[in-house]
């Protein structure tokens, strides 16, 4: 069973059927995509995205959760950890990939640092290693990513675009 994790602003849970709805209204959000696939997901995207993320979680034991407000209960954004499988050198090896969105209108309130940090002690508790993979030009979620004690340890290019690779041990 996926962890509901619970923060000041925030209810991370699992992925449900019902939030394939707000999940194409945040992948559609071009400043949600700008730096994973550069376009916005169509509906179809999405849907292969939330079994993707239902997937993890029944393989894997970990995977992707939806943030919702805790007050309205709308979605705010996803966070997670995966493996992709990702064709990438040098690979990312074992460690599962962190990753995060965020809706724009969200943006510079900490909503971010405070569901990523606790969806990181939720892993830490089981994890030792965690990587991201960020766009050089995506500087939040770089600021984001040292703020949570990710630190380089490679450049690549993955799907014709830059990117840094970064870890985090517990």
């Amino acid at each position: 069973m996926p962890p509901i994790l619970a923060t000041d602003r925030l209810i991370l849970r699992a992925h449900t059927a019902a939030d394939f709805a707000g999940c194409c209204i945040l992948w559609a959000n071009p400043e949600v995509t700008r730096f994973i696939g550069g376009r916005p997901s169509t509906p179809e995207e999405v849907w292969s995205r939330i079994l993707r993320y239902v997937g993890h979680w029944q393989l894997l034991g970990y995977g992707y959760f939806v943030a919702t407000d805790r007050q309205t209960g709308t979605i705010m954004g996803e966070f997670g950890l995966a493996d992709f499988h990702r064709d990438i050198e040098p690979p990312l090896g074992e460690a599962p990939e962190a990753g995060w969105v965020l809706l724009p209108q969200h943006h510079g309130k900490g909503i971010a640092s405070e569901a990523l940090s606790a969806v990181l002690t939720w892993a830490d508790q089981s994890m030792s290693r965690t990587v991201c993979l960020i766009d050089p030009e995506n500087t939040p979620s770089l600021n984001l990513a040292a703020k949570l004690g990710y630190r380089e340890y490679g450049r690549t290019t993955y799907k014709d675009h830059p990117s840094i690779l970064l870890e985090r041990s517990r």
